[in-house]
Formats: C-alpha cells, sequence, structure tokens
C-alpha cells in the first residue's frame, strides 16, 4: 500500500468578541450554528479535511475577543501557521479593532506578512451593513499585505455562506507562504500510513 502524507497546519480565528469566531468554527467542524452567545477563553477543535485534493489535518484555535484576555494572543500568535481574522460587517468597531490584532501577529511572528484570510461575518444581514467590501479589500491590501481578493471573504455562519471556502483559503495561504520560504518551517507531517 502506499504511503500518504498528512499535511498538519494549526490555525488561530482571531477578532473582537462577539463577531462570530465561535459561530464559524463550530460551523466548518460540526455544521452547526451556535445561536447563543458564549464568550470564549479559547477553544480548540481538530478536522481532517481536503483541501486541492490534499489531506490535511487542521488544528483550529477558536480565541477570546475580550480585551481581558489580550495577554494569552502572544502565545498562540506564535504557534499558530496561519490566522482567520474575523470581524462583523454589521460592526465597524469589530472592522477597526482588527488593525491592532494585525500589528500583533506580524509583531510576534516578526514579519512583513503572514498568512491571513480577512473573513467579514454575517454577511446575511445585508441590510445592516456597517463595513463594505471595499473597506475590507483597502484594509486587507494596506495593514495586512494580503495580496489577492480571494484572501477577502464575506461569510454567513448562520447561513453556512463561504464558511468552508474561508478556511480553505486559509490552508492555500499557509501553502503559498511555505513554498516562498523555500521548504524552512515545512508543514509537520502526520501519520505515515504503510
Amino acid at each position: 500500500m502506499a504511503a500518504q502524507n498528512v499535511e498538519e497546519y494549526k490555525l488561530a480565528v482571531i477578532g473582537g468578541g462577539g463577531v462570530g469566531k465561535s459561530a464559524l468554527t463550530v460551523q466548518f467542524i460540526q455544521n452547526v450554528f451556535v445561536t447563543e452567545y458564549d464568550p470564549t477563553i479559547e477553544d480548540s477543535y481538530r478536522k481532517q479535511t481536503k483541501i486541492d485534493d490534499k489531506t490535511c489535518f487542521l488544528e483550529i484555535l477558536d480565541t477570546a475577543g475580550q480585551e481581558e484576555y489580550k495577554a494569552l494572543r502572544d502565545q498562540y500568535m506564535r504557534q499558530a501557521d496561519g490566522f482567520l481574522c474575523a470581524y462583523s460587517i454589521i460592526d465597524k468597531k469589530s472592522f477597526t479593532e482588527l488593525n491592532e490584532f494585525v500589528e500583533q501577529i506580524l509583531r510576534v511572528k516578526d514579519k512583513d506578512t503572514y498568512p491571513m484570510v480577512l473573513c467579514g461575518n454575517k454577511c446575511d444581514l445585508e441590510s445592516e451593513r456597517m463595513v463594505t467590501r471595499q473597506d475590507a479589500l483597502g484594509f486587507a491590501k494596506s495593514k495586512m499585505g494580503l495580496p489577492s481578493e480571494s484572501q477577502v471573504v464575506e461569510a454567513s455562519a448562520k447561513a453556512r455562506k463561504n464558511v468552508d471556502e474561508s478556511f480553505s483559503e486559509l490552508v492555500r495561504a499557509v501553502r503559498k507562504f511555505n513554498e516562498k520560504k523555500g521548504g524552512n518551517d515545512k508543514p509537520k507531517k502526520g501519520c505515515l500510513l504503510l
């Protein structure tokens, strides 16, 4: 039997409180929409999936958005291979708060750019929109250094719209980043099946 390598990635979902980080994560992992808001301190999820015909094992860290948990950020930022930066399209403050998260990621990683996807959640609430797609694209280019519009996604955890795409796009960004580094820090290999 042929050996199969499974790529492993540690991804962190970051953003302000109440933007739907847990809802996006649980929808991706379990296909369930979480209706009640229960502030997260830190939850970890695992999922094996196929992205672009490559099997990968994802460890997803759902992080605290509240200011009082700010001290925990450096540690998970050091460990993560990529970041899903979430905000709510109906909350301008959640969008502007991302600037601080992104600056902290780049400082902790000591990089000018790092694998990230900007995810505007709650796109099912279009009539209440406060953040335009153009705002998001401008921020992604100027503050996050994101090279591709595909790394700017509008999603709805409630409607399960673009949830899988958000995480898939992040894995692609991590793969591309690792390739550019010339193989340094390649994704960790999982079990070797014989």
